[in-house]
């Protein structure tokens, strides 16, 4: 695992790969060591909703566009998205394997034969080394991850679950009108654990009603479960969503970029040495936007962070002492 706060900004941008999404196509080690070289994620948008947007009106923080907003109509076809994608990313890295990500809403929200039918087409492209499934934690059944594994299996093509939790204090979860509280979160890492699939989960740190010990407690919650990776998003409220209007009403509360910061560099030190992080702040087109980043450029929220870890002497996990019978250890039992 990269150290990113002890790297400059070139090294770090080396490390990341950074695609045409930016940070969300960013090279991890993890993958560099098990692929033998980088590799680059392909966004797909497929014709998916999310069951909270058909049930309960969606999440609070959720645009009509869902997160995909750099990616192609879910009208065009997969293997035209994913070649449209590769020849821009060749063209500029020189990149040799690729992560086929279908990022967009909840995609196991598809019928299942539906699915698999669209990862056979994404694997039908040369190069391709694994699959990343974007979906909630209420959307994770046994009979999809047998399939996974049998599309795993015969194909040689990986599978990673990813899942929106964003926090672990189900008050929030339920003012954000999420639609889930953390014990479907829990269920759903401890189902897919048996297939051994890569869990990234995605946390947003500032969430509106959250406290430092809230980030704190996500941290250890991770840590404690089988997760292989994390994403980190500083809340970013799209014009298009619900939130925006409480936002502009002056009805909620951001904590400060400083105090988003301190939080970032607490869960950073809480968190088990091995989980992957793949993304520290959030990137939204700005046309898109009402509140991203304090108005910050990433580099400069990231120079803050890096100075900080470095003044309080934190790496990742140093102060991950919690697990495995903490008190027993304490006291030499």
């Amino acid at each position: 695992m990269k150290e990113f706060w002890r790297m400059g900004k070139e090294e770090v941008l080396k490390e990341l790969g950074v695609s045409q999404q930016g940070l969300a196509g960013k090279d991890v080690e993890s993958r560099k060591e098990k692929y033998g070289e980088k590799v680059y994620k392909l966004p797909v948008n497929l014709p998916v909703t999310c069951p909270n947007r058909k049930e309960g009106g969606g999440c609070l923080f959720c645009a009509d566009a869902g997160t995909g907003f750099e990616a192609k109509e879910s009208t065009m076809p997969v293997l035209e998205q994913l070649q449209s994608s590769r020849e821009k990313v060749e063209k500029r890295y020189h990149a040799h394997k690729f992560i086929v990500y279908f990022q967009n809403y909840t995609n196991t929200f598809l019928p299942l034969p539906a699915l698999l039918q669209y990862m056979e087409e994404a694997a039908g492209m040369e190069n391709i080394v694994e699959i990343s499934l974007s979906t909630r934690p209420d959307c994770i059944r046994q009979d999809y991850l047998e399939a996974f594994q049998n599309f795993r299996e015969r194909t040689g093509i990986e599978v990673s679950i990813e899942l929106g939790l964003q926090t672990v204090n189900y008050h929030t979860l339920s003012a954000m009108n999420r639609g889930h509280g953390l014990a479907e979160f829990i269920n759903a890492v401890l189902l897919i654990a048996p297939y051994h699939f890569p869990v990234c989960v995605h946390m947003i740190l500032n969430l509106p009603g959250d406290t430092m010990e809230d980030a704190r407690e996500s941290a250890r919650v991770l840590s404690a479960l089988p997760v292989s990776m994390v994403k980190l998003h500083s809340l970013y409220i799209p014009k298009e969503c619900a939130l925006y209007k409480e936002y502009e009403a002056g009805n909620i509360q951001i904590c400060s970029k400083q105090e988003y910061i301190e939080r970032l560099a607490e869960f950073i030190s809480l968190l088990r040495k091995d989980i992957v992080v793949e993304r520290l702040f959030s990137r939204i087109p700005e046309k898109d936007s009402a509140f991203s980043n304090w108005g910050n450029s990433w580099w400069k929220l990231t120079d803050e962070w890096k100075a900080l870890m470095e003044e309080r002497q934190y790496v990742q996990g140093i102060r991950c002492d919690y697990l495995n019978g903490a008190a027993l250890n304490r006291w030499e039992m």
